[in-house]
């Protein structure tokens, strides 16, 4: 019986170990764990591997940021300053850059080259002069006041922008062009007459100015047939010459009554 009992023991125990084997004993079988070893490095990799492509964009989205610059950023930080008597100079310049090589060379420009700045520029130019001067100045500004108001006769226009000043006199009103650039007016004010700025003449004479008033940037309706009049009324007159001298160069006094655009 004591036999029994221990052969008993001895196959419950063999049969035991064969059930359930210790899984950390070296001498158990690898084929019962083949899923783990080969698991492990594959699901760690495939989480570096995303880590890695997440990381690799971050630098991507942050370089993606550009800043823009244009050529009228210098006349805008004048305005936006209210520097006016910079953003005139800067204004010149431009005109003189967007004419074209030859008008760069020679340092002014030629009425006729107007006709080659384009009319996306001469709106934007305009549209700071405006935008940072309560509407108070601009070519546009200009234009209204030449076409209305001055009836295109442009001593009449110097004299409502204020770059013709009146002097005092018993006999007859007088008036003296401004000299520059003491004389002119270069801060906002109530006082500051409409359109006074920018100083185009500056540039070369009152042809340059009337092709700027007249450029497609500035066309309104019913300027077809002023054009069409002023040449009649105008023919035999100054045609095609660039005046030499600048209006602002050598400033002289002169009449109202005997006006003289040789400037």
């Amino acid at each position: 019986m004591a036999t029994n009992s221990f052969n008993s023991i001895h196959t419950l125990r063999r049969r035991h170990s064969i059930d359930c084997p210790y899984p950390f004993s070296s001498s158990s079988p690898s084929s019962f764990f083949p899923k783990t070893i080969t698991k492990n490095p594959s699901s760690f990799s495939n989480h570096n591997l995303i880590t890695f492509s997440v990381s690799s964009t971050t630098p991507t989205t942050t370089t993606t940021t550009t800043i823009t610059t244009t050529p009228f950023d210098t006349l805008e930080q004048h305005l936006i300053s209210q520097n006016f008597r910079e953003a005139d100079e800067e204004t010149r310049r431009l005109l003189i850059v967007l004419a074209g090589e030859a008008a760069v060379k020679r340092g002014y420009v030629f009425f006729s080259e107007v006709q080659f700045i384009s009319e996306s520029d001469l709106k934007e130019i305009d549209s700071l002069w405006r935008k940072y001067s309560d509407g108070k100045f601009g070519y546009s500004v200009q234009k209204k006041i030449w076409n209305n108001k001055a009836n295109r006769d442009f001593t009449n226009f110097f004299i409502k922008i204020g770059w013709m000043k009146k002097l005092e006199s018993e006999e007859v009103d007088q008036h003296n062009y401004r000299a520059f650039p003491n004389e002119f007016i270069w801060e906002l004010n109530d006082e500051t007459p409409e359109g006074h700025l920018p100083l185009t003449n500056a540039l070369r004479g009152t042809q340059l100015l009337k092709s700027i008033f007249t450029h497609p940037a500035f066309v309104e309706d019913g300027d077809e047939e002023e054009e069409k009049e002023d040449s009649n009324n105008n023919s035999g007159g100054d045609k095609g010459k660039a005046k030499k001298g600048g209006l602002f160069g050598g400033l002289r006094s002169k009449l109202f009554s005997k006006p003289d655009y040789s400037f």
